[in-house]
């Protein structure tokens, strides 16, 4: 514990990659671009999935599990979606390995070749909508709205922990539906699900809007996302909700009888988040001496350290704490009593520092004289002396305190790092000295986009979908431009 991380402001990138490590989150693997999650951080990831699985369930959805290879064909029935994927894909050839004929190890078998290459799932649009042809007749078997947690595989060849692997976890929800306007509603609904999710839980203040044409999802004809902003100025796409349309139905011959006997396709939506809400929620509340978590999020919400110097003394501390253990679990409220004796109370306090537990107490022989308690928060790093009577009460509260105060910490910061341009110098200027997002207004061609993003590496993150409507023109090329759009470098 005694090895400091790299400061912010010295190196982010490096900051971030020690916090994962020394925090106990994820390692890398063996396997070149995959990462381990370790026991620390798949709490966090079970958290957030509890959630999300909840949200899900109240609004109709059910979960299944789709298979994790995917017939190389399917992929060519949707022609925009394989070009988005083509590059990213792990292909399995063969089924089988032998012994070498020098006994040295294992050979790929050259008779074992499958006939037709299987694709490691990048996403599951094409095996699900090929699965839906079968479950789908008539209107009666609409909306079908089906959610899966799985894992995928982009093969990245530039990968950072969580934020980028070579495989990682997620859910995806694939829905059909009688209608167009059914299923934009249903892109809409999960796209604001996603946005509570993110500021109610992650305490992370997110932007709704539209991508633009060419940042929309493969195969799709709406692509909502929510935006956030971390504390180096970037942004980071923390979820996405897609209207399919009918492509994938008419790709797949996904009919269904309507009320008036006409054979119809059905309409369809996409979306997901993965386990780079890890990586968000970690870069936009965390600071110099380690991660600091939300409440609604930390695996331990409290932790008890015991300060004693004999045996006598630590059964008098462990007695009276077991009663504020059970009092704080009665309210929900998810707490450690470390009372191990291998490490001294300093140590722990760093360990949990660097662990981002919102709050921690400490209690003594004087403590226990005095019918008092020492109380830490990890956001303020404040500190408070509270009556063992009332600490039960005071823990609850100050939860709800440090979920409220991180949250509004991150969207004043947000909020400060949101800058209107109206010229191109301007734009370069923000964009190199202070980052954050930039209203600015585009002329909605695709060629002034990847214009913009050549000379600054800073793309278009969406459209918002709240804000004034303005027009004006456009910050690089002066054309007529309907409305300002968020631009930002991004992860």
């Amino acid at each position: 514990m005694s090895k400091k991380l790299t400061k912010r402001e010295v190196d982010y990138s490096k900051w971030y990659n020690e916090l994962v490590v020394r925090a106990d989150l994820a390692e890398n693997s063996g396997v070149r671009g995959c990462m381990v999650i370790k026991p620390y951080g798949y709490a966090i990831w079970e958290k957030m999935q509890a959630e999300l699985d909840k949200k899900f369930k109240e609004t109709g959805h059910e979960n299944a599990y789709f298979p994790l290879f995917i017939p190389k064909s399917y992929f060519s029935k949707e022609a925009s979606h394989v070009d988005g994927f083509a590059k990213e894909c792990a292909v399995v050839t063969h089924y089988r390995l032998k012994n070498s004929e020098d006994g040295k190890g294992v050979v790929v078998d050259p008779d074992a070749k499958l006939e037709e290459e299987l694709i490691v799932r990048p996403t599951s649009e094409t095996i699900i909508w090929d699965t839906y042809r079968k479950w789908i007749e008539s209107y009666r078997d609409l909306p079908l709205l089906i959610n899966q947690w799985a894992n995928v595989v982009r093969w990245e060849m530039r990968t950072r922990l969580f934020l980028r692997t070579a495989e990682f976890l997620w859910q995806e929800g694939h829905t059909a539906h009688a209608t167009e306007q059914e299923a934009i509603n249903e892109a809409e609904l999960i796209l604001d699900i996603y946005a509570d999710f993110a500021e109610k839980y992650m305490a992370m203040p997110v932007i709704k809007g539209l991508k633009t044409e060419n940042e929309r999802f493969a195969g799709a004809i709406e692509t909502y996302c929510i935006e956030g902003l971390m504390q180096d100025g970037k942004a980071l796409q923390a979820g996405t909700s897609h209207f399919l349309g009918q492509n994938f139905a008419k790709a797949f011959d996904v009919k269904f009888t309507s009320k008036e006997g006409k054979q119809e396709f059905v309409w369809a939506t996409s979306w997901g988040v993965s386990t780079r809400l890890m990586g968000a929620l970690i870069m936009t509340h965390s600071d110099d001496l380690g991660l600091v978590l939300p409440p609604n999020l930390a695996p331990i919400q409290v932790v008890i350290v015991p300060i004693y110097r004999n045996d006598e003394q630590l059964d008098a501390i462990s007695e009276k704490v077991q009663n504020i253990v059970k009092e704080l679990r009665k309210r929900g409220v998810s707490v450690k009593f470390d009372n191990r004796s291998t490490h001294k109370p300093g140590w722990k306090f760093a360990e949990y520092e660097l662990k981002g537990v919102p709050l921690r107490i400490a209690i003594g022989p004087r403590d226990l004289e005095e019918g008092t308690l020492e109380v830490a928060r990890r956001d303020t790093l404040s500190k408070e002396t509270v009556s063992q009577e009332n600490v039960v009460d005071y823990v609850e509260k100050t939860l709800a305190e440090i979920q409220e105060s991180i949250y509004k910490k991150a969207l004043d910061y947000r909020e400060s790092h949101i800058t209107k341009v109206d010229t191109f110098e301007e734009f370069k200027e923000v964009l190199n000295t202070k980052g954050g997002f930039i209203l600015a207004h585009w002329d909605g061609t695709s060629e002034t986009e990847d214009k913009i993003k050549e000379l600054t590496k800073a793309t278009i993150r969406c459209i918002p979908l709240e804000g004034e409507i303005e027009e004006g023109k456009c910050v690089l090329t002066g054309n007529k431009s309907a409305r300002r759009v968020l631009f930002a470098k991004a992860y």
